[in-house]
């Protein structure tokens, strides 16, 4: 009798507690596995209210850029449609293409599901190239989702005299230094990688090309505009405020094809002869040590806001074209372009 008690009791026990190995059969017992399995309650109770407090979201450079863009269109369309009732506060922390943020973030917000942050290539740039490179990447994350695709453009003020991208090279190839060259990010950065792509498909060392790089794609921008840099390398998007009120010239796009909106009549880097195209992806990511709880909502808000109408309405207004990816498949997508981005830098000279 006594032994089939102790069996009983030992089975309730295992049920209550999901299987959390006891010290001791009988009254102790019970009383054991009935304030762990409160415990147990306790806890999920807890973690199913996350958030319970305002969300940080970082742009890691200036404002105006394509990150600043991107943080603040995600924060307005999650609010606006209550997907996430927590209010959602935008911060810019610039510094070296975002790798100032990374290292800071990597080290001391590794579990901090409140703060979160979007990026875009430079996140596996900065960890792979020489110069200025830094310690960590994508992997010190918790990748989220991707949200959007973009492509590189070659930009230059009004009143240039340049009106195509193959005249501008012709002179850059006579003489490499002779123009200056801005880029919202450090150098071997994606805002670099932009501009001196097609240059070096051109046949011109991109050493020798006299690169500016300025924390963000607003400072780049008011570079080019005010005469401190006669060529803009950057992401398309960025670029259309300034093209529909005519302060600029886009002379091509890095796409496999024409983009629309502002930017129809723009021809492609390769209807110029120039055999280049860059993609540029958005992403948001959280901590690495993000919890489960954390980057279930994060996977199933994200989701749900890319499909709703404010949201295409947004992509559309900043000539974004949406490519969703969830956290699995968008990590997976960071492994292939990682090995991508290390190939283009090692022709460069510029790997690790």
């Amino acid at each position: 009798m006594l032994k089939h008690l102790m069996t009983t009791s030992l089975k309730v026990a295992s049920i209550g507690v999901l299987a959390i190995s006891l010290a001791a059969c009988g009254s102790t017992g019970s009383k054991q596995a009935a304030s762990d399995n409160k415990g147990t309650e306790q806890t999920q109770t807890a973690s199913s209210n996350y958030p319970d407090k305002t969300i940080s979201l970082i742009a890691p450079s200036g404002a105006g850029g394509g990150w600043d863009m991107t943080a603040r269109t995600i924060a307005k369309v999650l609010s606006e449609t209550k997907l996430v009732e927590k209010p959602i506060t935008v911060e810019n922390k610039p510094g070296g293409g975002g790798a100032v943020f990374m290292a800071e973030y990597a080290t001391k917000d590794v579990k901090d599901d409140y703060k979160l942050f979007v990026n875009s290539p430079p996140i596996l740039i900065n960890n792979l190239k020489k110069d200025g490179n830094s310690p960590f990447g994508y992997k010190d994350t918790t990748p989220l989702a991707q949200l959007t695709k973009d492509y590189g453009a070659i930009a230059v003020p009004a009143n240039s005299k340049y009106n195509d991208l193959k005249s501008l090279l012709d002179d850059l190839k006579a003489d490499p230094t002779k123009l200056t060259v801005a880029g919202g990010s450090a150098p071997g950065s994606m805002d670099h990688l932009v501009s001196i792509l097609p240059a070096f498909k051109y046949g011109i060392d991109p050493k020798k090309i006299k690169y500016v790089s300025y924390d963000g794609g607003g400072e780049a921008m008011t570079a080019l505009l005010g005469g401190n840099a006669d060529v803009l390398g950057t992401d398309a998007s960025s670029l259309d405020q300034y093209l529909k009120a005519g302060k600029i010239k886009v002379l091509a796009v890095a796409a496999p094809e024409r983009l629309g909106g502002s930017m129809k009549d723009v021809p492609t880097m390769k209807e110029q002869g120039i055999d280049a195209e860059f993609m540029i992806w958005r992403g948001i990511f959280g901590p690495k040590e993000m919890t489960d709880d954390a980057k279930k909502f994060w996977d199933d808000a994200l989701k749900k806001m890319v499909d709703t109408d404010e949201w295409k309405k947004e992509v559309e207004a900043n000539n974004w074209q949406t490519e969703y990816k969830n956290a699995d498949d968008f990590k997976a997508y960071l492994e292939q372009q990682e090995t991508q981005v290390k190939d283009m830098l090692t022709a460069l000279g510029m790997q690790k």
